[in-house]
């Protein structure tokens, strides 16, 4: 069981590690077998394809990062078999080279998830983004609101 949690919470920061490195293809690669979407919009994106597209708006700076930081926080796992959920907080910390540091976005995860062949994958992650602070730095101009954060 604690090596169930272990993997599942590897899970939820990989996520936030791939985000923050600007690695769009290897987030959405963890989305494969999943669905993705954030709880005020109705569209559920679903497999790598769609879920990477999320992630064309992000601001990627000189280094190839967004220059965030998610930090996870309050995390809890369910365990059910070769089933779970699991819910936390983010929040989006961001250094725009021109900025200070400041947090933009702060929320939480509801996540799903199943074990094939022993291996741990999401099945579904919504995103609930509750507290909004400057997202100019972290959207290219124009975007609409992200799934992401």
């Amino acid at each position: 069981m604690d090596e169930d949690r272990a993997a599942i919470t590897a899970l939820v920061h990989a996520y936030a590690e791939l985000l923050d490195a600007g690695e769009f293809d290897g987030l959405a690669r963890l989305f494969e077998h999943s669905t993705f979407g954030a709880a005020e919009r109705t569209e559920r994106l679903r497999g790598t394809a769609e879920v990477r597209r999320v992630f064309d708006d992000i601001t990627r700076y000189e280094d190839g990062t967004p220059r965030t930081k998610h930090v996870i926080s309050n995390l809890t796992v369910e365990l059910a078999g070769d089933t779970a959920t699991s819910r936390c907080y983010f929040t989006v910390l961001q250094a725009a080279p021109d900025g200070p540091l400041v947090a933009i976005l702060a929320g939480r995860y509801h996540d799903r998830f199943e074990r094939v062949d022993g291996q741990w994958r999401f099945v579904d992650r919504l995103i609930h983004p509750d507290l909004f602070g400057d997202l100019g730095g972290h959207m290219r101009q124009g975007a609409g609101s992200s799934p992401d954060p």
